[in-house]
């Protein structure tokens, strides 16, 4: 983890704060901020440019530090996932595209698992540990004293709002540079505000307070803007502010709300710039929003594709996590998955009932009732149904991997087919290979793995065994029911199997009474009689019926 040194250049910081130090009396939104990156890969968010120099953040300070215990999850909340992404990896990746100077995270419960993840996301981001949670204003006071001084605006978010674009951080840094305000409110319109802090305005368009729900007159309360928790500060005034925070609440706390009353009454402007729409600004509290956020940011994914040309069969069972590339003309059909780096080039069909996590499909390919794993599969190649392809699995273009197949490290060449029930594990085949029916690849010795290798245009049997270490030539073949334990040289036909040899009389004699051996009587009985030559001058029924009628019309039997 690298600790950011403080710049002389006046930027903006945006500061994180986890939602569990929320004032209560909000809803799930409550008076802390809540920041998520959009619904896009993480390297179009780096490719954002709606930041410029002017208002660019100083430093960005994400509140992740509460407890969580809604969730009722071992797991903390900040690191259960949507859309590919941890809840603070969307938070990171949407603070990153602000281009802050500085990026810091405040963890509290949980930080021995949220510091190294963390470190994975952004190894730039600076985390800052609240030993004690005693509020959001209090969270944001610490991250300030772990920062060198800092001069221009401070953004502060939360670690669990996975939803909000980072367009509209944005046009929140532009409001609040246009406005040459203290600090800017993130607010929404809502349907319902029951719950929420209302955003209060005088009418020159500025925030005079933020009144919570329970203390709201009812005139108050038919007021539809809400707080979002979610502010830009300038970076001074702030600190002052923050100094003047008390704690006589029901909580002991100290809000960060309270930092607005604070500067209105100095005489600094407080604004606010409302969101476009309200569900970005939604937060999660326990497993049900949680899910609820998830349909949400998976329906925005889904419609972006589709409006890039991608067919979308049923986005009610289709999931693709924000992570995924797709290009036109590739087609998702029902109940498909497409999770982490996952890769679908134009044309290829995915689906029905298919799952695929890091693995790169090409143009016009189709994968059918699979799951996958860290695989590549070619262009034009065939996968499925209800194959298994697990990682290291390389399919060539035109090649097929088919019903009830298993692959593992296995390099399947240009055109070359494993139709059927198969595995196939540390595997090199060759350009224009069949594999058999019911082969396997024998791998593992027990104590490591061995590779077997087969040659261009082999015409392998049904139900062989390959034992590795093997190498079967070029243009061979092999019989049915073969265990190839030697290699095969170019051309040649491998075949062991013994000579057939039929115990006659077997089950009767060690299966008496059994089905078996009753079936193998009568068959016997049968078999007997009707190889039983005629007796002399008899002849069919049918035929002797004939001659008789022969001889009594007077005809003779030629």
């Amino acid at each position: 983890m690298v600790v950011i040194e403080a710049s002389r250049v006046m930027s903006s910081v945006i500061v994180t704060v986890a939602a569990g130090c929320r004032k209560a009396g909000l809803g799930h939104v409550s008076e802390g901020a809540r920041l998520c990156s959009w619904p896009v890969q993480p390297r179009e968010a780096e490719e954002f440019s709606g930041v410029n120099a002017s208002t660019s953040p100083a430093a960005v300070i994400v509140l992740a530090a509460g407890k969580s215990t809604r969730m009722k999850s071992r797991t903390p909340k900040f690191l259960h996932t949507i859309g590919g992404l941890s809840l603070l990896g969307h938070v990171v990746t949407t603070a990153r595209a602000l281009q802050p100077t500085h990026l810091a995270v405040v963890v509290g419960h949980g930080r021995d698992q949220v510091i190294p993840h963390l470190a994975e996301l952004d190894e730039k981001a600076q985390p800052i540990v609240q030993e004690e949670q005693r509020g959001t204003g209090h969270a944001v006071r610490v991250a300030l004293e772990a920062l060198p001084a800092l001069r221009g605006t401070v953004v502060v978010t939360y670690a669990d709002v996975p939803l909000l674009p980072a367009e509209t951080l944005t046009a929140l840094l532009e409001g609040h540079a246009r406005e040459d305000a203290a600090a800017t409110v993130l607010s929404a319109i809502v349907p319902d505000p029951t719950g929420y802090g209302r955003v209060v305005r005088a009418s020159d368009g500025s925030v005079t307070s933020i009144v919570e729900h329970r203390d709201a007159t009812p005139e108050q309360r038919e007021i539809t803007e809400i707080n979002s928790g979610i502010y830009a500060f300038d970076a001074e005034l702030l600190a002052g502010a923050l100094a003047r925070l008390k704690t006589d609440n029901s909580q002991g706390e100290e809000y960060l709300t309270d930092v607005l009353g604070i500067l209105h009454g100095d005489g600094q402007r407080v604004a606010a710039v409302v969101a476009d729409d309200y569900r970005d600004i939604l937060g999660v509290n326990d497993q049900v929003q949680l899910a609820e956020l998830r349909r949400i940011l998976n329906d925005r994914v889904l419609e972006r594709w589709m409006r890039a040309g991608v067919t979308i069969v049923d986005p009610a069972t289709t999931w693709v996590d924000v992570t995924v590339t797709l290009e036109p003309d590739v087609v998702l059909h029902p109940h498909t998955q497409l999770h982490g780096a996952t890769r679908v080039a134009a044309g290829a069909q995915i689906g029905p009932d298919t799952t695929l996590t890091d693995t790169v499909v090409g143009p016009e390919a189709t994968v059918v009732r699979t799951h996958g794993s860290q695989a590549e599969i070619g262009p034009g190649a065939s996968v499925g149904p209800y194959a298994y392809l697990r990682p290291g699995t390389r399919l060539g273009a035109g090649g097929k991997i088919g019903t009830f197949v298993e692959t593992k490290n296995a390099d399947i060449g240009p055109a070359a087919k494993v139709p059927h029930l198969s595995y196939v594990g540390d595997a090199t085949i060759g350009e224009g290979t069949n594999i058999g029916a019911a082969s396997v690849f024998v791998n593992y010795d027990g104590v490591q793995k061995h590779r077997t290798t087969v040659g261009k245009h082999c015409r392998m049997g049904s139900d062989n065994m390959y034992v590795a270490p093997v190498t079967i030539g070029d243009g061979a073949y092999s019989g049915a029911g073969t265990v190839i334990r030697k290699d095969v040289p170019p051309g040649a036909l491998a075949i062991n199997v013994a000579p057939q040899r039929n115990l006659e009389g077997w089950v009767e004699r060690k299966r008496p009474g059994t089905p078996s051996a009753e079936a193998a009587r009568r068959a016997l009985v049968e078999g007997t009689e009707e190889a039983r030559p005629p007796e002399d001058g008899a002849r069919d029924t049918g035929i002797v019926q004939e001659t008789s009628g022969q001889e009594r019309s007077g005809r003779k039997g030629q």
